[in-house]
């Protein structure tokens, strides 16, 4: 069968701009990969049961750069939000189980302090004033720009940018600069380090207080076909005592917890 020239003009068409978009995806991922080297980059959940909204969402927002995590009820969102800790919320009201607002109250009650932009479509003014009297920091209303929506998350999480969102993180009279790959030590010394080691320390920054495992550290920092051991966590951690600590032998920073994994605390 011989199919007019239109026709196959615009399957060709159609190829390209899936292919061009596959190709936008993956360097995207890749730049985020280097970016958990030496970078911070912003996560984002998505609270949203519209699948073909919340993968749209999803997408839009990788090509950006964000590392962005899913749900599609309100069922668990407190845990879930406490082990991912994002840096920002895109919460729809309407949810099952639980509603955007509960889950807004709730986050509050436990103080837990993560911007959050609502989404919701009901064009309703008692709406957006019920959520911005809670504290949410945007509304939008569906159906909206993804442009639109892509602004307000820069916006708000310029507005909210923590010390740990930056190039430099501070603690005590040690620094870590994430663009350079240069720590300073306790001593004062300026000392280089490997991008795996300023990995390692990214991440456990980001999880300030709290224990992160083993299997993480390794399912995060390196692939399957590498398949580093444990050793070589150790061997980073013992490092790091050396650079930061005053005394390597008695930690305040950097704790091995037995059989679980490893925690950053950076102290007062």
């Amino acid at each position: 069968m011989i199919y007019p020239v239109s026709i196959l003009l615009g399957e060709i068409l159609y190829i390209i701009t899936l292919l061009f978009r596959q190709i936008q995806y993956q360097d995207c991922f890749l730049r985020q990969k280097i970016d958990n080297f030496g970078r911070m980059v912003f996560k984002v959940l998505i609270i949203e049961d519209e699948p073909a909204l919340q993968e749209t969402l999803k997408l839009n927002l990788e090509l950006e750069g964000y590392h962005v995590e899913t749900l599609s009820t309100g069922l668990n969102a407190i845990s879930y939000i406490r082990s991912f800790s994002p840096d920002l919320i895109l919460l729809d009201i309407m949810l099952p189980v639980l509603s955007g607002t509960e889950i807004y109250k709730e986050l509050k009650e436990q103080r837990i302090s993560i911007p959050v932009i609502f989404l919701t479509a009901k064009d309703d003014v008692k709406d957006k004033i019920e959520g911005l009297k809670l504290g949410a920091d945007d509304y939008i209303t569906k159906p909206f720009d993804l442009e639109e929506l892509l602004l307000r998350v820069n916006i708000v999480l310029k507005r909210h940018k923590s010390p740990m969102a930056t190039d430099v993180f501070n603690f005590g009279k040690c620094e870590i600069n994430f663009s350079t790959f240069e720590v300073k030590t306790i001593s004062g010394t300026i000392e280089t380090i490997s991008k795996r080691e300023m990995a390692l320390l990214k991440l456990l920054i980001d999880h300030l207080n709290h224990v992160v495992s083993r299997d993480e550290i390794l399912d995060k920092l390196w692939t399957k076909e590498e398949s580093p051991s444990s050793r070589t966590i150790d061997n980073f951690i013992l490092n790091f005592r050396k650079w930061f600590e005053v005394n390597p032998k008695e930690p305040v920073h950097f704790y091995s917890i037995r059989g679980i994994g490893y925690k950053f605390v950076p102290g007062s």
